[in-house]
């Protein structure tokens, strides 16, 4: 969630990446991994890269040969990433990925994950893909398929919606979940240059330790804590303990797993 323009500080980051990485995200970095397997050598970038997750699962499996530098717009992110285990053979750095710092075909692969749903200008985030690709780099990224399709964020936000009927706090639905046309996408990739894009729907198992942790994740360690805090802060507990009592009568109260949707694109910078 990197380039959201809520700033994350304090123990957000750690909820983030305690909470939301085994419920969410290490899934998806291990099929990254996999996607990118074939690279021995070179320089791999991650843009929005959060927390880390993605990352240090890149520095587990890539060669020493294969330099990784991993970029987030959130410094507080990216300080708390760089402290992780597994992250010292990883380079840090604070940039946008819509004006990226570095030169042109630089890099051989450009990797990102569930990060282009909150740049701005998406457009732009694509342009600057390609253009710090070498020819024949890819660019591998993925997106949330709809709300519908992961049960536990859907249960968080109509739980969360209904606390607040005049004004349903609606973060989850609209950015991570909100962008997942793929022939807008795979259009808008083809417009800033790329080619052989490809796109494939894949379905995982989101798990958590317990629904209370679940809707802690979602409710105190997303912009969606912002979105409740605008409407009532001294309500946050409060609705945080209403969600998990949802999603214990859904998914029961001790470990809990749904299945979740994610679409992946794969686009080249031609030769």
């Amino acid at each position: 969630m990197a380039q959201s323009d809520t700033v994350f500080s304090g123990k957000i980051p750690e909820l983030y990446d305690r909470l939301m990485g085994p419920m969410l995200f290490q899934p998806y970095a291990a099929d990254m991994v996999r996607r990118l397997g074939i690279l021995r050598a070179g320089h791999v970038l991650e843009t929005a890269a959060g927390t880390g997750i993605l990352s240090r699962a890149l520095a587990a499996a890539l060669p020493e040969l294969v330099a990784i530098t991993a970029t987030d717009l959130n410094q507080p992110m990216l300080d708390h990433a760089a402290v992780q285990p597994g992250a010292a053979r990883i380079a840090w750095r604070q940039a946008d990925a819509q004006a990226l710092p570095f030169a042109a075909q630089m890099f051989d692969a450009v990797v990102c994950q569930f990060g282009v749903m909150f740049f701005p200008d998406k457009a732009a985030g694509y342009r600057e893909a390609w253009r710090v690709l070498k020819p024949g780099g890819r660019f591998l990224f993925n997106v949330w398929s709809a709300l519908v399709l992961s049960p536990i964020p859907q249960t968080v936000t109509d739980v969360v919606a209904a606390q607040f009927p005049a004004d349903p706090p609606q973060f989850l639905a609209r950015t991570p979940h909100g962008y997942n046309d793929i022939a807008a996408i795979t259009k808008a990739l083809g417009t800033a240059g790329f080619a052989d894009v490809t796109s494939e729907r894949r379905v995982e198992r989101s798990h958590a330790a317990s629904a209370h942790h679940a809707a802690t994740a979602f409710c105190q360690g997303s912009p969606l804590r912002a979105e409740i805090a605008a409407r009532d802060a001294s309500r946050l507990q409060a609705v945080t303990e209403i969600a998990a009592q949802a999603l214990t009568q859904k998914f029961g109260a001790n470990a809990i797993e749904a299945p979740m949707e994610a679409i992946v694109f794969s686009a080249t910078r031609p030769i």
